[in-house]
């Protein structure tokens, strides 16, 4: 068929009012998904929140609701609930009716906030079936509610749901009159159900990310207690927030490894120029010079360790990708720390044939936080994820510039021996990174005819396509024999281990180096360990971990993902680390045409599929194959369940994001670290949940 080439005005489309959020809701929220979900979440706590850095807000709560909805209450001043000079509605429906609204436009209600762009709490109430607002001012308590953005009223007479009988209103729109209040008390109440029009039934708001965010906004408004709770049916949980350390404990709760220095603190204000648009009398944008302040502070210490975690915030809003501020640190800490070692160079034993200390060398073992308050910034879209106000640069180097200076030059006894310490420190990730890229070019230069380090007993694969190959870290020489046979030779290697490998969490480097087993797979993968990892270089698209379905089996597991994640930590990251899953049972289906065999992987599945026999009338043999190790299948068998990939069942091990970076930091420390008591303590509370039929005996 023919396209039409007629193109007129009659084509366009103009979409009005919050129109355009619900046909587009991906540009003001980033997707539709739970992470759009939790970001309408956001929009809500962050108006809230900016109360609370201009002192006016010292409590917030944040309830999930069984309805698949959520309410956030603050004791700010509370949303404006006179009329809007120009537009005759009152300041609470302008807030959640007009696009690019609000009190952050330079109006002198906020000298920094985190809602800048005036659609959060408007897109919010656009993309929810449901919205209620209640505001306490002058003694009394208002209200207003919405549907999918339109302002009217429900009947709750059978309930308060989004569902409930809806009246919009036609001529003019007003402010319901609920209740009273005490003179002085005054607060927003904020409840909204997601829209099902526009997110998946399936998303639910996520606690873990809730009480992540509370807990990070806690540190860095010190002032502010924030509560959470879940009401949903299962759940019941209730946590309440508040860290009067402010970044000082934030660093302090971050950083796991032990500290080179004391946390350094730096604060400081810095005053810059800039021309905004400003809304005049006559109701138009003239621009104007004006004055603006920045203010930084900042919080770093470095560890033992070499992982970097620099968290970065402007007006209290998370920014994960970083942006000028985070520039302008990383600029500092490498022009003065730099500057300092060269004039140590003596001291530090360095020599003119040493290289210059790069960005990397001082990053680290680095952990800070980075945040600042700046009027009216301007981010990189809605989802604010970078800065992009160019003065923040200049602002945060010379902050942090100035106190490094003053540390890095102090002559106090303490803070000269934490000053030497950290370049040591520096100095040495320095020295490890020549050495690894030396390394790397001499393993680069070799001729494929020079005998492979390769450990003797790796089944190796012929494909030399990564893309495609798989590598078995298998447990025990009966397994191997089995799984030389089972394997595709194409594409999957084989490594056996001997029992349990060393654990890393306890170990020095030299240990880890000087242990068979442990240099067997950092050779046998190829990609080198520690701050020297090379993901490009790893030799084997899949590492599979495939032990024994019984405790030592799940210890061994434990063991290499320790070893993984200390020390190979990309290779997680990137989700190239799997654990197989061999079944636990067989059953052999008796008098069929030909032999059928029914595998299962867990207690419940075997009850269930033997009920499901009886109800079918079938017979089965006994007893019930129970498989005690991989080296009690056959080749068929092991290919068949766990090797093959068109009908095995693989669990991919990975790391989302930096907090579950942590989270995972900690449960190794608990579980393979050298203090005893929090060990012993987790298995005397989880002791309740012990149940002797999953124990092999």
């Amino acid at each position: 068929m023919a396209k039409s080439s007629e193109y007129t005005a009659r084509h366009l489309t103009v979409l009005e009012g919050l129109e355009a959020v619900r046909k587009r809701p991906g540009m003001y929220i980033g997707s539709t998904d739970h992470r759009g979900l939790m970001h309408c979440v956001w929009e809500i706590i962050d108006n809230s929140v900016d109360e609370a850095v201009e002192g006016h807000c010292h409590n917030i709560e944040v309830v999930i609701h069984d309805d698949h909805s959520i309410s956030v209450s603050d004791d700010g001043r509370g949303i404006p609930v006179d009329e809007v000079v120009g537009t005759g509605l009152s300041g609470v429906e302008v807030v959640y009716t007009k696009l690019h609204a609000g009190g952050k436009f330079g109006s002198g209600n906020y000298a920094a906030a985190g809602g800048l762009h005036g659609v959060g709490a408007s897109v919010v109430n656009a993309l929810s079936a449901r919205l209620d607002v209640q505001v306490d001012r002058g003694g009394k308590t208002h209200q207003m509610s919405f549907r999918r953005g339109e302002p009217g009223e429900f009947d709750d007479s059978a309930g308060r749901t989004p569902n409930s009988p809806f009246a919009p209103f036609t001529e003019s729109s007003r402010l319901k009159i609920v209740g009273k209040t005490k003179r002085g008390v005054t607060g927003t109440r904020v409840r909204f159900w997601a829209d099902f029009q526009i997110f998946p039934k399936t998303e639910g708001f996520d606690w873990e990310k809730l009480t992540q965010r509370a807990r990070q906004t806690s540190f860095l408004v010190p002032t502010l207690t924030i509560t959470c709770v879940d009401e949903r049916e299962g759940q019941q949980n209730k946590e309440v927030f508040h860290h009067s350390g402010g970044a000082v404990d934030y660093v302090d709760y971050l950083a796991k490894d032990s500290p080179v220095n004391k946390t350094w603190h730096f604060t400081g204000a810095y005053d810059y120029k800039e021309t905004v648009q400003e809304l005049g009398a006559n109701g138009h944008l003239t621009p104007a010079e004006r004055t603006r302040t920045c203010y930084v502070e900042t919080a770093m210490r470095w560890g033992s360790g070499y992982e970097t975690t620099v968290q970065s915030f402007v007006n209290i809003i998370a920014t994960p990708k970083g942006g000028t501020h985070v520039s302008g640190f990383e600029q500092a800490l490498l022009r003065h720390l730099r500057s300092e070692i060269e004039d140590s160079a003596r001291r530090l034993k360095l020599t003119k044939k040493d290289s210059r200390v790069e960005k990397d060398d001082v990053l680290a073992g680095l952990t800070a936080v980075v945040t600042v308050r700046i009027p009216e910034p301007q981010f990189e879209g809605q989802t604010k994820e970078i800065l992009g106000t160019p003065q923040a640069r200049t602002a945060v180097a010379k902050i942090v510039g100035d106190g490094l200076k003053a540390q890095l030059t102090s002559t106090k006894r303490d803070q000269k021996a934490e000053a030497l310490a950290i370049m040591e420190k520096i100095v040495g990730e320095m020295r490890a990174r020549i050495s690894a890229r030396t390394q790397k070019e001499i393993s680069r230069r070799k001729n494929a005819l020079e005998a492979s380090t390769l450990p003797a007993k790796l089944a190796d694969c012929r494909s030399a396509d990564v893309a495609k190959t798989e590598l078995f870290i298998v447990e025990g020489d009966s397994a191997l024999g089995t799984a030389k046979v089972a394997r595709n030779s194409e594409f999957q290697a084989l490594l056996p281990i001997r029992g349990k490998i060393l654990n890393v969490q306890k170990a020095s480097t030299a240990e880890i180096l000087s242990n068979a087993e442990c240099a067997a797979i950092i050779q046998v993968i190829g990609a080198g360990s520690g701050r020297s990892f090379d993901l490009d270089a790893v030799r084997y698209d899949k590492i599979i971990m495939m032990t024994d379905a019984d405790v030592d089996g799940a210890h061994i597991r434990t063991l290499l993902l320790t070893l993984f994640f200390r020390y190979m930590r990309p290779l997680v990251e990137a989700g190239r680390v799997y654990a197989a899953v061999p079944p636990l049972h067989r059953i052999e289906v008796a008098r069929a045409r030909k032999k059928e065999y029914i595998y299962t992987y867990s207690e419940a599945q075997l009850h269930e599929k033997i009920r499901a026999l009886k109800k079918a009338r079938k017979t089965y043999k006994e007893p019930i194959q129970r498989y005690k190790g991989l080296g009690e299948m056959d080749a068929d068998q092991l290919a068949e369940t766990t090797m093959d990939p068109t009908h095995r069942t693989l669990r991919r091990i990975t790391v989302a994001d930096a907090e579950a970076s942590l989270k995972a930091e900690e449960t190794f420390e608990l579980l393979m670290g050298s203090l005893v008591p929090p060990r012993r303590d987790f298995i005397v509370d989880g002791a309740n949940q012990f149940d002797r039929q999953k124990i092999d005996a």
